[in-house]
């Protein structure tokens, strides 16, 4: 072997002609390795499993989350429907349960598909929920079906079922290894954005406590960019690089922990951060956990006499094996058995596992990227979130969300609350679920027709149309409507490989107007504690009906470019009978006065889009503040929440999930009268 080759071993851990040929390659995947590793990261994996089913999968909320049967769900496929709530329940018990096996090791494969199967059917119920991490932890468990990590500390070694210390192959951890390292790589590229690199993305994040340290050198502002946009992209593009060799990894444990732990404080991202944290490890040398507890217990590392795995492939002089920076098997000082110098066969199963791990790098290499396909699912971001690593790269900022239910027959029109049967907001940044949430409103209007007095004085017949206007704003731009509301959503045509014609577009001319509404607020927050203003772009022809609630005052219109026509409800002429309306067209630069607690309409008049901002104060913040000093706000409430508020929460949510899968289990065994909660708000 020359030095260069020596090099590249100690480097890699393996050798260039490793990938000459298929054979070899495959043989590669199948070298023997030390499971204590993937063992150590199967249990702490489960372990988080456990804590998130109550959590962020549900339980402890699921007679509320699934307890509705008018409840609208948003599945990928829309044959999927919820089993009743019961039912439900024990899915939920039978998922809990893979995760305390694939935890403690016992019946691994069969506790795998325990939580696999469940995990997924669930995941598949509902889009509006899905979540970067949700999609990381099911592929995870499926990674460690086909994986040997319940042959190191599990219940299935002590009980006898899998031999102790048996090999697994490379390829356990170098499949995992993919998986994270595609969570971190991908991140990075994602955040190649111009609303990321620009510092859009992410703002205000410094008046978090966690930032603290930071301010003693730099600005809020520098701490927006330097440190959470900037580092933030830095650290997803390289951490993986880092992680992979001898000389860098402690460094990148150090950085990529900090991290984790920061983002643990800073958003509610469930268990995500920890299991980031404990599946680190992954990235070591695979016999870490015996050099741990040697160092623990302060004497020299021994190594078991390992068990041959008749699925890896050995070669005469196994003890012979170099080093393989974090895929090391661990054996070059171990006593192997005489039987492992006997060179193992290929077989056509070794074959077809490699061609599978193969399609499933394919796979998650080219899903974050595959937009231009199911051109369906792209609205102003590309895709559903959850699946493509786009993490954190478009915040959304929600104003309005008007439903209109118009009876054709008689033309009487019905709003209805935009929270109405759904629990979450995300649908209505999406247009496959607000056609969902379409067809969802239409069923349970209909149901009530002859039973609910309010609805049947505007509703006659299944004759009515749903037009659905939502209004927000991306990454700190000016509010806009994201659909035309022109359109009935229960008429619209929907394909996942056809692009959403009724979409409107961004106004990404107006993206150079953030500076100035940075600059504008600060101005405006000068005015008073109390003064506020909100930023609206339109397009041409188009009227933003809005109704200013009378706790605010000093409310002003003011156009930035374009031009509109404020249509204005007169107040004084309600004492004639009549509402009257007082027109006034209202230029570039100019302001005009609206009036509160009523109705006014903006018609942009000008060829081109509009934009125009409401400056205020807000009274009953006022009010509430001079009652009480030391009011809060629910927000600020919820930042306040600490660690052992966090764990306290835990703990209750933990014992509530036992006492409603109880409760499901009497009723399905003895009719026990199920306890449904109530949803609140």
């Amino acid at each position: 072997m020359s030095r260069a080759e020596e090099q590249f071993q100690q480097l890699f851990g393996f050798l260039p002609a490793d990938l000459s040929s298929w054979k070899r390659f495959v043989q590669l995947l199948y070298r023997p390795m030390d499971p204590a590793s993937l063992g150590i990261i199967r249990a702490l994996f489960g372990l988080m499993m456990v804590l998130d089913i109550p959590e962020e999968r549900g339980l402890a909320h699921i007679d509320m989350k699934w307890g509705d049967p008018n409840e609208c769900h948003f599945p990928l496929f829309n044959f999927l429907h919820p089993l009743p709530l019961e039912w439900m329940c024990v899915v939920y018990l039978i998922m809990w349960c893979g995760a305390f096996g694939i935890m403690t090791g016992l019946y691994f494969r069969l506790s795998c598909l325990a939580f696999i199967i469940p995990y997924w059917y669930i995941f598949l119920l509902e889009k509006a929920t899905w979540n970067n991490h949700t999609y990381l932890y099911g592929l995870v468990s499926l990674l460690l079906l086909g994986s040997g990590a319940n042959h190191y500390w599990s219940l299935d070694c002590y009980l006898g079922r899998v031999k102790p210390d048996t090999h697994v192959p490379l390829w356990n951890y170098a499949i995992l290894r993919f998986q994270f390292f595609l969570l971190y790589f991908y991140a990075g590229l994602k955040k190649f954005d111009q609303d990321w690199l620009g510092g859009y993305s992410m703002t205000n994040l410094n008046h978090h406590w966690i930032f603290e340290p930071f301010k003693l050198l730099l600005t809020p502002e520098q701490v927006d960019y330097w440190i959470i946009h900037f580092s933030g992209f830095l650290l997803d593009l390289t951490i993986g690089f880092w992680l992979f060799f001898d000389k860098t990894r402690p460094y990148a444990f150090f950085f990529c922990s900090s991290f984790h732990l920061m983002n643990s404080r800073i958003f509610s991202i469930g268990m995500f951060a920890y299991v980031c944290l404990v599946t680190l490890p992954l990235f070591s040398h695979v016999d870490w956990p015996r050099k741990l507890l040697a160092k623990i217990l302060m004497k020299e590392v021994e190594y078991p006499v390992f068990v041959k795995n008749e699925s890896c492939i050995y070669k005469p002089a196994i003890s012979s094996m170099g080093k393989d920076n974090g895929q090391n098997n661990g054996t070059e000082k171990l006593k192997a058995k005489s039987d492992l110098n006997s060179e193992s066969k290929l077989t056509w199963k070794h074959h077809l596992v490699v061609i599978l791990l193969l399609s499933h790098v394919g796979v998650q290499a080219f899903l974050p990227y595959s937009h231009f396909i199911t051109k369906g699912y792209n609205n102003w971001t590309n895709g559903l979130y959850g699946y493509s690593w786009d993490m954190m790269v478009h915040t959304w900022d929600t104003i309005l969300v008007v439903i209109k239910v118009v009876d054709n027959n008689t033309g009487r029109e019905h709003f209805l609350d935009p929270e109405a049967w759904v629990q979450t907001d995300r649908w209505n940044k999406h247009a496959d679920m607000i056609v969902q949430y379409g067809q969802c409103l239409k069923r349970n209007l209909l149901r009530e027709l002859n039973t609910n007095e309010e609805i049947s004085k505007y509703i006659t017949s299944p004759n009515i149309s749903i037009y659905i206007d939502v209004w927000c704003s991306l990454n700190g731009r000016f509010q806009q409507r994201m659909y035309d509301p022109r359109v009935d959503v229960l008429q619209v045509e929907w394909s996942p490989f056809r692009k959403v014609s009724w979409l409107m577009p961004l106004l990404t001319e107006f993206s150079s107007w953030r500076e100035n509404i940075i600059e504008l607020e600060k101005e405006i927050y000068t005015w008073s504690n109390y003064s506020d203003a909100l930023f609206v772009a339109d397009f041409p022809g188009l009227t933003l009906e809005n109704y200013i609630n009378p706790d605010l005052t000093n409310v002003t219109l003011t156009v930035l470019e374009g031009e509109v026509i404020v249509e204005e409800e007169a107040v004084e002429s309600k004492m004639d009978g009549q509402d009257k309306l007082i027109n006034q067209t209202v230029g570039e630069g100019k302001s005009v006065r609206i009036p509160v607690g009523v109705f006014h309409k903006v018609r942009t008049s000008s060829p081109t889009p509009s934009c125009y901002m409401y400056t205020y104060i807000n009274q009953s913040r006022q009010i509430m503040e001079l009652r009480d000093p030391h009011y809060d706000s629910p927000k600020d409430h919820e930042k306040k929440e600490g660690v052992l508020d966090e764990i306290r929460n835990r703990i209750d949510n933990f014992f509530t999930a036992i006492a409603i899968v109880s409760n499901a289990v009497l009723n399905l065994l003895y009719s026990v009268p199920m306890v449904k909660r109530v949803r609140v708000g």
